[in-house]
């Protein structure tokens, strides 16, 4: 009887024609679970096929998804090992019970498994070898020059908006300019804000940690609802008109003439330009910040289009807010890491993030395909929203009562999922965010059909 030692592996177990994906399901579990810590060295292809007695093509194709997606990497002395541990992410929401998890569908995160390491490589030495010692003090609080200038080139080809790289700042990813811009609000006198219902509750949370009131506005299919916003009273709102987060909703045009409008009246647009890099099946949209740059703070960052753990965004504020949010950055962390951000105006400026990007969205698209057709085999009464764009995907179920309970129920199943509840203020209809940009085509089936069997 075939079977190996390594992992108690037994091959009885895979569903016919579908062994190399259930030889990458078994070992991804075990590295999960910590059987095949960091550095761990697996069996070479040839012998893993004899022990299990299966063809050696079978191995090298669940071993090479496992290095397409980040687990297992090739060792410089031969054979293969595990590079990267898989780690059940923590959410700034109720807590979930501790599981491994197999499927990750969190909403949010690319397809980190095709970082541009090669270009990465050649940007840093490049930075290296022109960069002087004066370039590694203590910078601007604003950042690096050349990374403002490249910034500023991407967005007017890119997003529609001219900046001057002297009025961009250089933040930590959005979160802080959301930290910045709380300090400042609060130091005005204006602690409440305007937040989206249903909305992302990172935002939502990291507001509320800096002391601000959030007031949630609805969103339906047009996007924020501006008449709740005007009657809600605040004096700003946090909006991601480009793709809401969750909803997948472009705001209509109507709707961006009226908060055009509420901001001509005094009031404070802050943009998150979430997601506006992938898109597939729709064209692009001008940012709001173009229309009206003196009344709209507008942030971005590189974590949807490079990697989160790079920890690099902007903030582009009016004239009257600048100063105070340099301030507050210098006082924060005196400027953000510079190293990283040399490489990343060289990746910027030499057409690698472009390069990058389109082919992120093709890798992309696939897997929202591969994600749309489970969802029509295994939840043929689902109603599916934000599919030409974005990371993820908002999926209404009729069947669905409690999208909370459902999600736990798939965790002890190995699936993560978010419930939509965890993107609302006040009670709504239920549903479920699914990230699909970090997995690939097969895992991302299988998860929607481990769904499909609670």
């Amino acid at each position: 009887m075939a079977g190996a030692d390594f992992l108690q592996l037994d091959p009885a177990s895979a569903p016919p024609r579908g062994l190399a994906g259930w030889l990458a399901t078994e070992i991804r579990a075990a590295v999960a679970d910590g059987r095949l810590p960091v550095d761990a060295r697996l069996p070479a292809t040839r012998a893993l096929a004899t022990e299990l007695a299966v063809s050696r093509g079978v191995v090298v194709e669940a071993y090479q998804r496992l290095v397409d997606e980040g687990v297992l990497a090739g060792h410089r002395g031969g054979g293969t090992v595990v590079r990267a541990g898989l780690t059940q992410p923590v959410p700034a929401t109720p807590a979930r019970p501790a599981a491994p998890v197999e499927y990750d569908l969190t909403p949010g995160v690319p397809d980190l498994s095709a970082f541009p390491r090669a270009a990465w490589l050649r940007a840093e030495r490049a930075v290296l070898d022109r960069i002087t010692a004066t370039d590694l003090r203590y910078g601007d609080p604003r950042g690096v020059f050349a990374l403002r200038a490249a910034i500023a080139g991407w967005l007017t080809r890119n997003r529609g908006i001219r900046a001057d790289p002297d009025d961009l700042l250089i933040v930590n990813g959005v979160a802080q300019t959301l930290s910045l811009l709380a300090h400042v609000l609060l130091a005005r006198g204006t602690p409440a804000i305007g937040v989206e219902e249903p909305g992302s509750f990172g935002a939502r949370d990291l507001l509320r940690y800096q002391q601000m009131k959030v007031t949630p506005i609805p969103v339906d299919d047009l996007g924020i609802d501006t008449d709740a916003l005007i009657e809600s009273g605040v004096d700003s709102v946090l909006v991601t008109p480009a793709h809401q987060m969750p909803t997948g909703v472009v705001l209509a045009a109507a709707r961006r003439r009226a908060l055009l409008d509420w901001a001509a009246e005094g009031g404070l647009v802050i943009e998150d330009d979430y997601d506006a890099e992938h898109r597939y099946d729709r064209a692009p949209v001008c940012a709001l910040h173009a229309l009206a740059p003196d009344r709209i703070v507008y942030t971005g960052s590189v974590s949807k289009t490079l990697a989160p753990a790079l920890r690099l965004g902007w903030l582009l504020a009016p004239p009257p807010l600048r100063a105070e949010l340099i301030g507050a950055k210098y006082y924060t962390d005196i400027t953000s890491q510079s190293l990283g951000q040399f490489v990343v105006a060289e990746l910027m400026t030499s057409g690698a993030v472009d390069k990058h990007l389109r082919l992120t969205r093709i890798r992309h698209r696939r897997r929202r395909n591969a994600v749309l057709d489970a969802l029509a085999e295994y939840f043929p009464g689902a109603r599916v929203h934000g599919v030409a764009a974005g990371l993820h995907l908002l999926v209404s179920l009729p069947e669905l009562a409690d999208d909370t309970e459902f999600a736990k129920h798939a965790l002890a199943e190995g699936v993560a999922v978010h419930p939509l509840s965890w993107y609302r203020i006040n009670a709504g209809e239920p549903g479920l965010v699914i990230g699909y940009a970090a997995s690939p085509p097969d895992q991302l089936r299988e998860a929607i059909r481990r769904l499909s069997c609670l």
